[in-house]
Order: structure tokens, then C-alpha cells, then sequence
């Protein structure tokens, strides 16, 4: 487990210690061990502070909501007129249209440089320890090599670039496309055989290492002309099998229940390769994943009354349509147990709300024990079900001391017009695409029983990469060799196995083309910050979606931040601005 507290850091320390010569964090630290024990041991010391920074790279403000709206995914209005512009940043990397200035992009580049700039200090240290013989200090080593690797990814994703720096006092070098991949192939080769393999999914093992290799060949093509059409070589295509072959014939498997992925108990599911490990006692454990785009009037929780949503992104008409488009006449929530998992069993004679409103619904309810409370999981449509309070704020009883499950008030409704929460499939950028109602929801990830407010407190991993995704890596690579077959039977074996709930089981598919594939990649890891991602490697990105039309293939690519560009101005041509900025 990874416990950390630090202090806010400046952005221009977090960059100029990638770039330039730094030995030490201008921060304070204070208990940053694996084991909550507080012992100020190397190792430990050493990697916790990567580990756990790693958390806030994935937050919704920064590297995961960065993915997720500049998607056809997911899209974020003004709440309201009044919640989350946040300067527009949000509705300009949904529309294509950032400037370097936009501090959605920046506050994604500053965690990203500072996990790095903590993980070559880690690797500074490891060394001198391992130098003497220390073979934990060796493995935590590999470990940080690796982790450096995942960081530079990221950045290569985001802006086509990465940063060579294997020494805290030297001068990072900025390196681009075929450099850039062969440096990241390198480093990953270096350790994938000398790296542990079983250290468990909240640390880099050797798995985890094969699978950023399987997904760096796959990328490979991007990376290397990132504004042309990529040219998918053979040679990469055979190490994505290769490397996807050996994890899938290992320790793996695919879990039944889809949502058990995203649940409290999640870090010993076999199908987790690599995670966050969030079992730890700080509040630095978070959940944004899950309350990000629930309704702010659900109590999903109602151990803690402060528990809610924030009314936040929501799934675009476009994405929503995919599933439509596959199965047609038949409800996704019916044909697709990754679509929707019914958690709140509202009774049959309750479901029906016609007539019924919030001023006349006292008799409206049904009881269910505080602690077996669960929110809906998939996407949630239309109205939705959960604990009320009283005027006082405490959750409304039932006469055994169970708690009252009601339809949702809208509380941005009032007197004659008082509302239920009602998740229309409209959302976008008009007044009245943009209430605070609109837009159907993500419920992936489960509302941890060990939060006690919105945001903190999680026991929910937050997965990284995931069996799912390799057999996906598996079948594009087939499929890109022109082995349809092959793909198809990956395609399948992953459908299939979501079998918990056997009516809602998907079927095998008959065919298998690329349109597909990237649908099906969509069903499979939506809400996971791998949608943008995909979109590009299958030229989908400079389509038009809901509140999108800029086609410009130079987003590709984020802009630099204005202040990385400042903060380098001393070394002339050190960090040059990306195309079309």
C-alpha cells in the first residue's frame, strides 16, 4: 500500500526538474513508505512518493478527464450556467479547440513531469543501494525504469514527446517519433526480464512491462508520423502478439462480472495487471472516477450522508449511439452486461412514476438495510432511485431502522415545478443541453463503502491495464495482419466471458471488420481514459461528434503549455510548440 502526504508543488519546479538538473522535491513529505509504518527505509522511501503521485495524475482534473472529454466519449457543458466552466477549459478540449494556455492540458503536464521528475530521483537512489548489493533496492530500480517509461507514454500520447533523463543531475533530452519509440522500446526491453512478477498489480511486475510493450508496437505507428496516416508495420504487429500471447497464457483471467473490476475488492481480481493501489487510510485515495459524472443528489452511500455525485460529464448522444447502432430493436441494458448492472432493485409496482411527483410520493418508497445499498453500475438513464434526506439532512428511516429509497429530487427544481432526476439522452452546449440533469451517466466504478464523503477515501483501485485490453491489442494486431479470424475469436472469448448475468451475456459476433473492432474497444474500456487514444490509432479523431466539428489533425496532439515554453526559454530550441499552435 502506498501512503503520501505532500503539499501542493509550483508548476515550474515540477517541469525544470525534468529538464534541468534537480536532486530534490521543493516539497514537504512526510510518511512516504509501502507499508503505512512510517519507517523512513530507501526503498520504500524512494518509490512511494512515484507511486503515489501516480494517483494524481489519473484525477478528473487532470490526465483522466483530459482523455475522457477531448473524446467523443464523454463531454462536459456549463452546468447550469454556473458549475464547471472552470475558465471553459473543459468545453474548449471537447470542442478541439485548447490554446497553450488552457489549465486542464498544463495541470495534466505538470503531474505527469513531476511523477517523472520523483521517479528518476527514485532511480538515483535505487542505484547508489543497488550498486552496493542491495537486491530490493535492484528490483524497486527495475520498477522505476519502467514507471519512467509509463510517464514518458503518456506524454508521447498527449504531447509527441518524451523526456530522456536517467540522471537527476543532468539535462533531460526531448526526443520525437522513431527516436522517441526506440527509447521507450530500449527501456522496456531493459527491465522486462529482470523485473518481478509478483509484486502484485499495485506495482510495475513483469506483465505489466510486456503489456506497455504490446502497447507501444500497437501505438507505434502514431508516435512515429503523429499528423500523417499511420502505416501499421508487420514487424510491430508480431510483438503485439507476442507480447499480448504470453500474458494471456499466463496467471490471467477474465472476470465474469464486468463491474467486479471496479469494485471495493477489486486489487485481488485476476483479471488486473496494473492499478492503483488504493487500500490505504489517507485521503489521498480517491474516487473521482466514481462521483465525477453522478448526479450531485444522489447519496450513493448512505453510511455517510455527505456522499454524492457532482453533476459533472456526461456520455455523449454519439458514444450512446454505438451500442444502439449494435443491438438495434434490443435495449443495450438487455443484450450487454457491460451496458448496465441493476443494483437498486426498485420494486414493480414502484417503477411506474406516472403521476407521481415529488409532492405527492411521501408513500412512494421501499426499504433496504443502510449497508447492502447499492447505486446502479454501466450508464444510468433517465430517473433514478436513492436515499432522501430530511430538512436536518439525516437519511429518511423506515420503522426497522432500514433506510427509505425514494426517486431522486432534482434539487435545482422548486415549488410547482419540484423534479425528479431525470438523465436525458440530450447533452451539449445549449442552456438547455447544459442543465444539471442532462446527459445519460457513467456509474463504472463502485461508490467505495469506505468513503465517507464525494471524493477521498476510496478502496477502489483505480485499474490501469487490464486483461480486456490485451486481448483488444491481441485482435487489432491480428486483424491489422489480415488474420479476421483470429481477431473475431478474441473478440468473442471476451464477450462471452462477461457471463455473471447470463441473460445479458453479449452474443458471439458473426463478423469482425476495423468499424467493429473500434466499437467493440468502446463497449470494453469506455470510462477508462483509453477512448482518445483509440479514436486516433483508428482515424476517428478528427470526426465531428456532439459539440465538436474542428477537424484539424494537428489536435492530435495537445498543445506544450505556454508556461513549459517559458520555463525552457533559457535553452533556445530546447521545447518547440506543437503543430498548430
Amino acid at each position: 500500500m502506498l501512503h503520501k502526504r505532500i503539499i501542493q508543488t509550483l508548476f515550474t519546479i515540477a517541469f525544470l526538474c525534468v529538464v534541468h538538473s534537480c536532486t530534490d522535491l521543493e516539497e514537504e513529505i512526510l510518511d512516504e513508505t509501502l507499508t503505512g509504518t512510517g519507517q523512513a527505509e530507501t526503498v520504500t522511501g524512494s518509490i512511494a512518493p512515484v507511486y503515489g503521485f501516480l494517483r494524481n495524475v489519473w484525477l478528473h482534473t487532470r490526465n483522466f478527464g483530459l482523455q475522457e472529454i477531448a473524446s467523443d466519449e464523454a463531454i462536459l457543458p456549463y452546468r447550469g450556467g454556473r458549475d464547471w466552466f472552470d475558465g471553459g477549459k473543459f468545453i474548449a478540449v471537447h470542442q478541439h479547440l485548447m490554446t497553450p494556455g488552457n489549465s486542464l492540458v498544463g495541470d495534466s503536464w505538470t503531474d505527469i513531469t513531476l511523477t517523472l521528475s520523483r521517479a528518476v530521483i527514485a532511480q538515483d537512489r535505487l542505484k547508489i543501494e543497488a550498486d552496493k548489493g542491495n537486491a530490493v533496492a535492484q528490483d524497486a530500480l527495475y520498477e522505476m525504469v519502467a514507471m519512467k517509461a509509463y510517464l514518458n507514454m503518456l506524454a508521447l500520447d498527449n504531447w509527441g514527446l518524451v523526456f530522456k533523463k536517467d540522471q537527476a543531475i543532468a539535462l533531460s533530452e526531448i526526443l520525437r517519433g522513431q527516436e522517441a519509440v526506440s527509447y521507450l522500446e530500449s527501456e522496456l526491453l531493459s527491465v522486462v526480464n529482470v523485473i518481478n512478477s509478483n509484486k502484485g498489480p499495485g506495482r510495475f511486475t513483469k506483465d505489466a512491462v510486456k503489456a506497455l510493450l504490446a502497447r507501444l508496437y500497437l501505438n507505434a505507428a502514431v508516435y512515429r508520423d503523429p499528423y500523417g496516416k499511420p502505416d501499421f508495420k508487420a514487424a510491430d504487429m508480431d510483438k503485439v502478439i507476442q507480447y499480448t500471447n504470453e500474458i494471456i497464457a499466463g496467471k490471467y483471467s477474465l472476470s465474469p462480472e464486468y463491474f467486479e473490476l471496479f469494485n471495493d475488492n477489486n486489487n485481488k481480481n485476476p483479471e488486473i495487471i496494473f492499478s492503483l493501489d488504493q487500500r490505504g487510510v489517507l485521503e489521498t485515495e480517491h474516487q473521482r472516477w466514481a462521483y465525477w459524472s453522478i448526479s450531485g443528489d444522489l447519496v450513493p452511500r448512505p453510511e455517510f450522508p455527505s456522499t454524492r455525485g457532482t453533476d459533472a460529464a456526461a456520455v455523449t448522444t454519439d458514444f450512446y449511439q454505438t451500442w444502439v447502432d449494435a443491438y438495434g430493436s434490443t435495449d443495450p441494458a438487455d443484450a450487454d452486461a457491460r451496458f448496465f448492472q441493476e443494483n437498486t432493485k426498485v420494486p414493480s409496482n414502484l417503477k411506474d412514476l406516472t403521476g407521481v411527483t415529488p409532492a405527492n410520493d411521501a408513500n412512494h418508497f421501499f426499504c433496504v438495510k443502510a449497508q447492502d445499498f447499492e447505486i446502479n453500475r454501466g450508464i444510468l438513464r433517465n430517473n433514478i432511485w436513492g436515499p432522501r434526506k430530511d430538512a436536518s439532512g439525516k437519511i429518511l428511516t423506515c420503522s426497522d431502522g432500514s433506510i427509505k429509497i425514494y426517486p431522486v429530487i432534482n434539487a435545482r427544481t422548486s415549488g410547482a415545478n419540484l423534479a425528479y432526476v431525470d438523465h436525458t439522452l440530450k447533452v451539449d452546449f445549449t442552456d438547455a443541453g447544459s442543465l444539471h440533469n442532462t446527459g445519460y451517466r457513467f456509474s463504472k466504478y463502485q461508490f467505495s463503502r469506505t468513503a465517507p464523503n464525494c471524493c477521498s477515501g476510496s478502496s477502489v483501485d483505480i485499474v490501469l491495464i487490464r486483461l480486456g485490453e490485451i486481448y483488444l491489442m491481441r485482435a487489432e494486431a491480428k486483424l491489422r495482419k489480415g488474420d479476421a479470424a483470429g481477431a473475431l475469436a478474441d473478440i468473442n472469448t471476451l464477450r462471452t466471458s462477461r457471463n455473471a448475468r447470463p441473460s445479458q451475456t453479449p452474443k458471439p459476433l458473426a463478423s469482425i471488420n476495423l468499424d467493429i473492432l473500434f466499437r467493440e474497444s468502446g463497449f470494453e474500456l469506455y470510462w477508462e481514459g483509453l477512448r482518445r487514444n483509440y479514436q486516433i490509432r483508428f482515424g476517428k479523431y478528427e470526426g465531428t461528434w456532439t459539440g465538436k466539428t474542428d477537424v484539424n489533425v494537428s489536435k492530435r496532439l495537445f498543445p506544450i503549455p505556454q508556461k513549459a515554453v517559458d520555463g525552457a526559454s533559457s535553452e533556445k530550441g530546447f521545447l518547440v510548440q506543437n503543430q498548430g499552435y
